[in-house]
Parts: structure tokens; sequence; C-alpha cells
């Protein structure tokens, strides 16, 4: 790279005009460096390339104006409690008030029968014409017209400001290298950077715009799906898997259950055991739908792995998660004399130090945990077989520091969120992905009811009878405790409301703020059915698993999101008995209606997950900073799926020539792929 990078390293108060405070401002923007500056894009563009005439003007309509300032009125009155400066201006078709607010610092610089540009709405009111608080400039500014850029700003900071900072930092460009290798620029027809960046700011037509973003969508999907891919190399870079033998079968464990697996699950149990036996290893998804059968494929998976003299490790994401598969592996191994151990965090002490003895000298057959798995102290004496539940939770960080606990051990990951396939592509490229779409026979699809607060009686007049008939409820509230701010029915709340009602109904309340130990002895006593109903907030949204439990009263529902609403849905319906879940909102927007449409008309994870995505987008669909997808700036992964498809064929050129991108060429390229995953723990290059 040359000299001229240096300076885009150069601090933001090395530009003309960026004094401490507006650093201090430009800063709570995350903007430090000019390199910075210049990365903070458009949100939005005015086209000012078309100068109207004051006779022209339409009330209401945005328009730019060159016009002769004939009077300047300073301060002589005021619109309540706001000094104005009025000016009044004319162009020879005719004459137009200009108004601003509060504009003293205005008044020394605009002089009598000077030309200014006027842009902004206009409003006509008895044959007067005005522009309020309009944007202007002095006319000999040539850069007062054009397509203009419209940032997101702070307090303090203008769109003039933006504008003129930007425009200096863009004169650093001219002799600065492409950071993006020759050969991709030729490959995929993509403008240089200096042209990019000038043209993303100030575009001088509608046709530069679109090159420019399509350099700068292609060049920060590419940055994101390489640095995603050196990660996931990582994982098996050091050679061969462990090849585990076809002689030794499952049917054992499979004959020791008490069901018949569906079909979708011995379609994906063959997937399982075929990957295993392969000498290459095993990293393969695993989604389906809450009691869609994942656990007991990952039980099989373990038997094999154990019988064959290995270890295998299982990583959640809560206790509560943890402690259920604790439980369910205990109880599904002991007719096979497997020692399975279980570790979080808040086990500590002597019970620790045995049980990590225990482990490294091979007693240890299956541990089960949270993140603690992670920790240097945790050793394997023949690891064999990984397995994280609810991966999204997890960043891939994390799954590559569990793997190398092992000697390139097979990969195992099950999900009950759904993922959609133009997501997974990103999120898990280098897997492959078994969808388990069939749930065990005699489940009944949950019913689901959309309700305002009028007709809350109704959804009370279901509960109570359903708990009459010896089911449980789950009572779920967006809230612990009521806000100020927001107009949402708290957990706290709803339970004093109910317990008021249902006074011979046997109520608990649980939430994230109570210690771990009170909300395990909650669950507990949920689970063993000395609970009626459970008001909560959303903990409860993975890893309950009570079968009892048939109704489901969501408060609040337009303040969850889709996938969310089908997860804690999902709590219930996993028994035989008809499951109802009711979602109570009285919002009248958009967004809320057609969320509670779709979780009306389906009971499908995988349609939920897509709709979600489209509503919200990846950056919530998701929290980036677990899963390892660092934000974007101005790609979206599903407006742009055709890019990115051209992107990783171009990620996957790049790495099979130079893999650690250790070349020249490839140096500009290397260090924005390190600033983009700078947040992303664990992550090197």
């Amino acid at each position: 790279m040359k000299d001229s990078i240096c300076s885009l390293k150069s601090k933001v108060s090395s530009i003309k005009g960026i004094g401490p405070q507006k650093a201090a401002k430009l800063k709570k923007m995350e903007i430090v460096t000019i390199e910075d500056l210049l990365s903070r894009f458009p949100r939005d563009y005015e086209d000012r390339r078309c100068l109207k005439k004051i006779a022209e003007l339409v009330d209401g309509e945005i328009a730019l104006l060159r016009c002769r300032v004939d009077l300047i009125v300073k301060n002589n009155y005021r619109y309540g409690k706001q000094r104005t400066l009025r000016l009044l201006a004319s162009d020879g078709s005719g004459t137009i008030e200009v108004l601003f607010f509060n504009a003293a610092y205005l008044e020394s610089t605009i002089i009598k029968n000077g030309i200014y540009c006027f842009f902004g709405k206009i409003s006509k009111n008895d044959g007067r014409i005005q522009i309020i608080h309009p944007d202007m400039t002095k006319w000999e500014d040539n850069r007062s017209t054009g397509i203009m850029p419209l940032y997101n700003l702070t307090l303090g900071i203008s769109q003039n400001d933006m504008r003129k900072w930007i425009r200096s930092a863009l004169d650093l460009l001219s002799c600065c290298s492409d950071y993006l290798p020759q050969d991709t620029l030729s490959r995929n027809c993509l403008c240089d950077i200096e042209y990019a960046l000038t043209n993303i700011h100030f575009p001088k037509d509608l046709q530069r715009l679109k090159e420019a973003k399509y350099r700068l969508i292609f060049e920060e999907l590419l940055v994101l799906q390489t640095g995603l891919l050196i990660m996931r190399s990582r994982l098996t870079e050091s050679g061969n898997g462990i090849g585990f033998s076809e002689k030794i079968s499952i049917d054992p464990f499979i004959h020791s259950l008490p069901y018949k697996l569906t079909k979708a699950q011995e379609r994906v149990l063959e997937d399982i055991i075929k990957d295993m036996e392969a000498l290459k290893v095993m990293n393969r998804l695993i989604q389906g739908d809450v009691g869609s059968g994942k656990t007991v494929l990952s039980a099989a998976a373990i038997y094999k792995a154990i019988r064959s003299g290995y270890q295998a490790v299982m990583m959640a994401p809560t206790e509560l998660l943890a402690k259920q598969h604790f439980e369910t592996m205990t109880e599904g191994f002991k007719a096979f004399d497997f020692k399975v151990g279980y570790l979080t965090s808040s086990i500590s002490g002597i019970a620790r130090r045995e049980l990590l003895k225990s482990l490294e000298n091979g007693e240890i057959n299956l541990l089960i945990g949270t993140h603690a798995l992670i920790q240097p102290t945790v050793c394997f004496k023949k690891l064999g077989l990984v397995i994280t539940d609810e991966q999204h939770r997890f960043g891939v960080a994390q799954r590559l520091l569990l793997t190398k606990k092992g000697s390139n051990p097979d990969i195992l990951i099950m999900t009950a969120t759904p993922i959609p396939r133009t997501l997974a592509i990103i999120l898990y490229g280098d897997l492959d992905i078994s969808i388990l779409n069939e749930l065990p026979p005699g489940r009944k699809a949950i019913i689901t009811k959309v309700m305002d607060q009028r007709l809350r009686t109704a959804a009370y007049a279901h509960l109570e009878e359903e708990i009459k008939k010896g089911r449980q409820a789950y009572i779920v509230a967006p809230l612990i405790e009521d806000s100020d701010q927001l107009e949402s029915k708290s957990a706290t709340a709803l339970y004093d409301e109910l317990k008021e009602k249902f006074q011979s109904m046997r109520l608990a309340l649980l939430h994230g703020e109570l210690k771990q130990q009170e909300k395990d002895a909650i669950m507990a006593r949920f689970h063993s059915g000395e609970i009626d109903a459970l008001i909560s907030t959303v903990v409860i949204e993975v890893g309950i698993n009570v079968p009892n439990a048939t109704c489901m009263l969501i408060e609040n529902a337009e303040r969850f999101g889709l996938a969310q609403l089908h997860q804690l849905r999902g709590r219930v319906g996993r028994a035989e008995h008809q499951s109802t879940c009711f979602l109570i909102t009285d919002s009248k927007t958009s967004l809320a209606r057609q969320r509670t449409q779709i979780m009306q008309e389906t009971n499908d994870g995988f349609i939920i997950a897509e709709k979600d995505l489209d509503l919200r987008g990846p950056g919530e669909f998701f929290g980036t900073k677990q899963h390892g997808i660092p934000e974007l700036k101005i790609a979206n992964l599903i407006k742009h799926i055709k890019i990115l498809n051209s992107v990783k064929i171009e990620a996957q050129m790049i790495l099979n020539l130079d893999p650690n991108l250790t070349r020249e060429e490839n140096a500009g390229f290397k260090e924005h792929i390190a600033k983009m995953f700078e947040k992303v723990s664990e992550f090197t290059l």
C-alpha cells in the first residue's frame, strides 16, 4: 500500500474544521479515523440537479432555488419563544420569504444582494410563498447542486458539516492504491476504490451511484465471506478426521428406545453415521422444529463415538438446557453404563477438580455443559465428537475452541431455531445441513389465536379450563417490571393480577434476574406438575420440556420477533394433547399485523424464519456478536443474495491461490478483513 493510506488512518481531527468537540461527537458515531469517515455511507440522497423558478413553485414540494437576497430582517419578532431571521429573496420570476428559527449564527454571514442557493420545502399561504429553515449555500460554491448525500448523524453535527469533511477526506484518495486485488476487480467488473467512494458520497449521476454501490457491496460481502472461510478452515486445517469403524453398530441404542424413529430421523441419522465413518471431519448441522427429535440423533452419534473408544462433549447456551440434556442423556444411557459429566461455571471447588480429573483420565465418556467447557483447564483424554445445541447463540470462535480440545473430532450442531437457507449459506458455509421436517406421530398442530386486550377474558377462560383438566400453562411478558417508557404488561404485574383473579391456581413467577438455583427450583416444580401456570419473561424460550403444558399466552406479542414467537409457542404442543397459543396485542401497525397473520397461518418454522428475516433483517434476526458475523454497513444479506453468490466464488478463488493471504497484492485486503472482524473474539489472520 502507498503512503497515502497512512493519511486515511489519521485521526479525523487532522481535517480542517474538526476540533476536539466535533471529534468527540464523531467518536460517538464510531468515526475516529479518516477511513472511518469515508466508510460512513449516506442513508439517502437529495436530487438537487434541477433549479426551479419561484413562479413555478407548488405548495408542499421540495425545491432548489437560486435567489438574490433583497432584504434581511434580523430578530425583529418571535415565533413563540424562538428568535427568527427573515429574508426576502427573488429570482426574476417572483419573490419568496425565507425563514430561519434560532439561526443567530447566520446573521453575520448573509450579505444583502448576495446570490444564494436555497433547498427545502415550499409552503403557500394566502398568496405568500415561504421556504422555512432551508439548506442554504452561496451560489459561487459549485458544490450546492447535484445529488447530495444525507447521513445518519448525532446532535451537534449537521449535514453540511459531514459533506464538507467528507469532501476533504476524498481529496486524499487521488494517489491511493486499491485494497482489492486487481484480478478481483477485473474478473467482477468492479470500479476502483477512488471512483467508488467519490460516487457513493457525491455521485455525478445515478449510473455512477449504481456502479459505486455495487463495488462497495461486493467488497463488503467479499471481506465478510473470506474472513468466515478463513475462520472455518481452522476447524479442519490439521488433517483427516477420525473415521469411526463401520463395525460399531448403533442398533443396540436404537432398539433401547421406547419409540420408533420417524422417516426424517432415519434419513438424517443415516447421514450422520456415514459422516462419522468417513475420514473427512464431520461438520453437520441438524435443523428441526421443537419436538422433531434432534436430541435422540445426537445421542445415537454419542453412542457410536463412546463405543469406538472416544469421548464426546455437548455444549448448550444455558444451564437450564444443559441440565435438561444431562438428565436426558443420563437416563438414555443408563443401560449402557456410560459415565456422563455435567460442567457449568457454577460448579467449583473440589467437585470441579474431581470432574476435570475424571475427564482427563478418560473415566467420563460424555461431558455436558455450558460455555464453561471451553475453558483451558478442561482437558479430554480422547475427544472424538463435539456437539453444540442452539449454535446461533455461540460464535464460530467458541466452536473452534471446543473443537481444538480433540484431534480433529467430528462436529454435530443442533438448532431448533429454523435458519433460512439464505442466511445458513453465510452462517454455516462449511457445514452439511440436514433438516428434520417431520414431527413424531400423534402430535397436533398448535392453534394460534390473535386477541386484543378486550378479549383477554376469553383467553383466561381457556387457560382456566385447561388447568381444570390437569394441564399446565405459560404466560409470557416482555418485561420483568412495569416501565414508564413502555406500555407493556410486565411479568410481575401479570403475576399479581392472576394471583388475585385465580386464587386457587398454583402460580409461579420466573425471570432472568432470579438466581440460577431459584430458577432451577421453579422449573423443577413446574416440570413435576406442582405449578399450574408459570408467569415468565423469555427465559423459557429455550430448553424447557413440559409435555403437560397445553396453553401459551404471550403478552404484547408485537414486542417479539417472529422467530422468538415461534420458539415460545414451541413450549406447548409437545404431547398428544391439543395446544393453543394466544397472542395478545393492541398494536395496529402494519408490521404487527403482518407478524400475527403469519403466526396464525403457519406452524412451519422455516417459513416463519424466512418471513422474520425479510421483516427485520439479519442484524436483528441473530445478534451479530454472538454468531461471529460483524455488522454490515452497506450490504444486505437478503437483498444482495445474487451478489453474494458471485462473492462466494471469488472468495474461494482468492483463498485457493493464497490460503493465508500472504501475497503482496492481498495485503490491503487482508488488513480490511482484520478490521471487520476485530470485535470477533479469537479471530486472527
